[in-house]
C-alpha cells in the first residue's frame, strides 16, 4: 500500500484542467444519500457479508431470504436522493470536464442527478431480469408483486440499508416469505445486478473499456477498489500512462498507482472541483 501524504484540491485541479476526464465511481459517492458501502474507510469489509450468486443461484432459501430482507429495503433505497457529490459529477458532464461515468454503484443516483453518460458497471436494481428466460421486469412493479404475496410484511428490528437494497432481519422470520416468478416462464428471478462471485457481462466490459479510452485522466471517486471490476480500470490507465486521480475516504488499492489522491468527503471536495473546472 502506497503511504505518500494526500494532495491538494489545487494539485487535482492543475490535473484535470483541460483534460477529458472518465470518472470511475464506486459506493463511497453515495453514503451521503444515506446507502452505506460494504467496507468503511479503513477498507475491511463491515459485518455483513453481501449476497454471493453462487449461493443464490443455487438455494431457494437464499433467494427468499434476499427478497425478503429486499421488500424492505427497497423501499428505502429509492427513496435516497443524489448528494453534492452525484450533482458535482453531472455538473462537470455539463461543462465538458468530465465525458462519462462508469459507476460501480447499482443505485440510479448518477442518472437522478443529470449525468448522462453513464455505464452501470454493475448493472441496476430499478430492474429484476429472469434466470431462465432473460426477461427484465421493472423493480417497482416486482415491489408491488412482492407486497401483494405477502400481505402485512412488515418486519420490526430493521438495520441499515445496505447497496445491493438489502437489510437485515431477525433470524428465520423470511421462513414464511413467498416470492413470485417470473410471468413469462414461472422461473427464478434476481436483481439483474452482478452478486459478489458472479462475472460483469463481457459485453458491458468492453463498453466500459471503450468509455475509458477517450479519456486523458481517469478519476476514481469513492472507491477503494478493492474489488477487480473497478481496479482493473486504475491497472490499465497506470501501465499505459494515463494519469489516474483518486478522492476518497481511506486508502484504496490503487493508491500506489495515482498521480494525485485526495482525501476526504466527496460531498465537499467533488463540489469545489466542479466549480473549480467550470471557470
Amino acid at each position: 500500500m502506497d503511504h505518500r501524504p494526500a494532495a491538494s484540491l489545487d494539485d487535482l485541479v492543475a490535473l484535470l484542467r483541460g483534460k477529458r476526464t472518465v470518472a470511475l465511481t464506486g459506493a463511497g459517492i453515495s453514503t451521503e444519500s444515506g446507502i452505506p458501502d460494504y467496507r468503511g474507510p479503513q477498507g475491511t469489509l463491515r459485518t455483513r457479508q453481501p449476497m454471493q450468486f453462487r449461493e443464490f443461484a443455487g438455494s431457494e432459501e437464499a433467494r427468499r431470504r434476499y427478497w425478503a430482507r429486499s421488500a424492505v429495503g427497497w423501499a428505502r433505497l429509492a427513496a435516497a436522493r443524489p448528494n453534492d457529490g452525484h450533482r458535482a459529477v453531472a455538473a462537470m458532464e455539463r461543462a465538458g470536464a468530465v465525458v462519462g461515468v462508469i459507476t460501480q454503484n447499482v443505485d440510479g443516483l448518477h442518472q437522478a442527478a443529470g449525468s448522462r453518460r453513464v455505464l452501470e458497471l454493475h448493472g441496476s436494481l430499478a430492474e429484476v431480469r429472469c434466470m431462465a428466460c432473460g426477461r427484465g421486469e421493472a423493480r417497482v412493479d416486482f415491489q408491488g408483486r412482492l407486497i401483494s404475496a405477502n400481505p402485512g410484511w412488515r418486519p420490526d428490528n430493521v438495520a441499515a440499508t445496505a447497496p445491493d437494497g438489502d437489510v437485515e432481519l431477525a433470524p428465520g422470520i423470511e421462513a414464511a416469505f413467498s416470492v413470485p416468478r417470473c410471468i413469462h416462464c414461472q422461473g427464478v428471478l434476481k436483481p439483474d445486478v452482478v452478486f459478489f462471485g458472479e462475472s460483469v457481462p463481457a459485453v458491458r466490459v468492453q463498453a466500459a473499456w471503450d468509455m475509458a479510452a477517450v479519456a486523458d485522466v481517469l478519476l476514481v471517486a469513492g472507491s477503494s477498489l478493492a474489488v477487480f471490476s473497478g481496479f482493473r480500470f486504475v491497472d490499465r490507465a497506470f501501465r499505459e500512462g494515463k494519469p489516474v486521480a483518486i478522492v476518497n475516504q481511506g486508502e484504496t488499492r490503487g493508491d500506489g498507482l495515482a498521480s494525485v489522491r485526495v482525501e476526504g468527503r466527496l460531498g465537499e471536495i467533488l463540489p469545489r472541483l466542479a466549480a473549480a473546472l467550470g471557470r
